[in-house]
């Protein structure tokens, strides 16, 4: 009799750990932030599966005590421990409480030091020079214009690997998230203002950008391509774009803005006019309450940027 319930709790514990097993690697294909290109990425995915082998320690021995508890103290054995009167052990009460106190509070630290060195609002280390590249959403497309070359593009975004990706970013209309997973962090964009995301890859290939807030009609097709190339492929890309017909003023902007669910075809523009970036944060000022105490931007007059971080919003001075 004891030989087939140990047989039974054997094939239980198996068929649990093969369910779990089926669950978690279902889904390998897409779990992109596990595997990074960037070293933004590569931190964060670090992070992401230590908390995870952290809580395990609370979840696995849950696990094993639920089956263990079933097969010693079930009524069949006679020679399991009856204690009706038991109600308190001291050591159960430590491991009980001491164990997540301790989990919390080194997740805790981890928290609070990775949120200080991956801040997205601090510039990445690189030999190389980083590119600036300016980005706004509109309620279906990404725009990309690259201020040091006068060339921009919708919905795709081609840079050079190994080199740190300074981004600026703001809306024309609704509020959306800016998401490379394989690179790493997601940064808020809001119309009227300006936030910041520094990211880098360091390997070769076509990445997925993507919106991961519901904004609308558009949302579902709301996703480019981020092509990290050499430093030459970059270079002619920037030739090619420079030889298109295509321009972007804020006139053509504002159409494709106001053009509901369009999803653009991935465009290059040979020429952008000068500080677009800036004058669309000012077109949408106007949906801010502190407009009425502030004067327009123009020149080196300052709008307001929104640094979105760790939940938080603040106010600060745009850079130029």
């Amino acid at each position: 009799m004891n030989s087939l319930v140990k047989k039974r709790g054997v094939k239980i514990v198996e068929g649990t750990v093969l369910f779990l097993l089926t669950i978690f690697l279902s889904g390998c294909k897409k779990m992109v932030v596990l595997d990074p290109k960037g070293p933004v990425g590569i931190e964060q995915a670090f992070l992401i599966k230590l908390a995870f082998f952290l809580m395990l320690i609370v979840v696995i021995p849950v696990f094993a005590m639920i089956i263990w508890f079933s097969v010693r103290y079930r009524a069949s054995n006679k020679k399991a421990t009856y204690k009706p009167k038991w109600a308190h052990s001291n050591a159960i009460e430590v491991v009980v409480w001491g164990v997540p106190v301790l989990i919390i509070a080194v997740l805790g630290y981890i928290c609070w030091d990775s949120t200080n060195r991956l801040d997205p609002y601090k510039p990445l280390q690189s030999e190389n020079k980083p590119l600036e590249i300016d980005v706004i959403s509109t309620d279906s497309d990404w725009l990309f214009i690259y201020p040091e070359y006068g060339v921009a593009s919708i919905n795709e975004m081609t840079f050079p690997v190994n080199t740190p990706l300074n981004f600026r970013l703001t809306s024309g209309s609704v509020m959306t998230s800016f998401f490379i997973p394989a690179l790493g962090s997601q940064m808020y964009v809001m119309a009227g203002m300006q936030t910041k995301l520094h990211l880098m890859a360091s390997e070769l290939g076509t990445y997925r950008g993507e919106n991961v807030v519901y904004s609308g009609n558009g949302y579902a097709g709301m996703h480019f391509k981020a092509i990290s190339s050499t430093q030459q492929a970059f270079a002619n890309w920037v030739k090619q774009t420079k030889a298109s017909a295509d321009t972007l003023s804020l006139d053509r902007f504002n159409q494709i803005n106001e053009m509901y669910n369009i999803n653009h075809p991935a465009t290059a523009f040979s020429s952008v006019e000068p500080d677009l970036f800036k004058k669309v944060i000012k077109k949408n000022m106007h949906w801010m309450p502190e407009q009425k105490n502030m004067k327009g931007m123009s020149g080196n007059e300052s709008a307001m940027e929104s640094h979105s971080h760790g939940g938080m919003n603040k106010a600060v001075k745009m850079e130029e």
